[in-house]
């Protein structure tokens, strides 16, 4: 039942000065900081962690697309995996704009209870009280495609266990990953 997760701060959440906000948000709740650091990728490292496959292509045009429809406007691709070689692209680019704060948290049901808190990939349908919602309401889909750039959103949570596997290998040596108990393990 317990599990472990990757969480990282982007550099929009280092340069508004809310690792600590955000960090809070899943100390307070009982998940352990495991392991954590302040790193800067390269392209290399960057393209690693926003590997291109055909069905996260397919995802992200979708609730692309979707988002852009709704509000009546013209979407401009028909091809899932141009679109997705885009936004990898600027994801890409988006993770190389300053300092990463990466941390693997861990407890019980953590991919799916970090990504609650984390909020909609799309800061303004994030509900309030999310970390999204509270701290980057203000952007969108058509905000970020209208100035060519990925959705500024604050922070990336695996969004599976298998996922969250591959991607704290990526960020983190088993070295650089700890166990100790917390006051919260005597209750849970």
């Amino acid at each position: 039942m317990t599990e472990r997760t990757l969480v990282l701060v982007k550099p929009d959440g280092v340069k508004r000065g809310l690792i600590g906000k955000i960090i809070s948000r899943f100390e307070d709740i009982g998940l352990k900081i495991v392991g954590m650091k302040l790193i800067w990728a390269d392209e290399k490292f960057a393209e690693k962690h926003y590997e291109l496959d055909d069905e996260w292509a397919k995802n992200v045009f979708n609730k692309t697309k979707t988002a852009a429809e709704k509000e009546g406007k013209k979407f401009e691709y028909d091809d899932h995996l141009k679109f997705g070689k885009q936004i990898q692209k600027w994801n890409m680019n988006f993770l190389r704009e300053g300092p990463v704060i990466a941390m693997v948290l861990e407890g019980a049901h953590s991919v799916e209870i970090v990504r609650k808190i984390v909020g909609h990939t799309e800061p303004r349908q994030a509900i309030p009280g999310t970390i999204r919602a509270d701290f980057a309401s203000l952007e969108s889909y058509n905000v970020a495609n209208s100035k060519e750039r990925v959705v500024r959103n604050l922070i990336h949570a695996s969004d599976s266990v298998e996922n969250a596997e591959r991607e704290i290998s990526l960020w983190f040596k088993k070295n650089e990953l700890f166990d100790y108990k917390t006051v919260h393990q005597d209750h849970f």
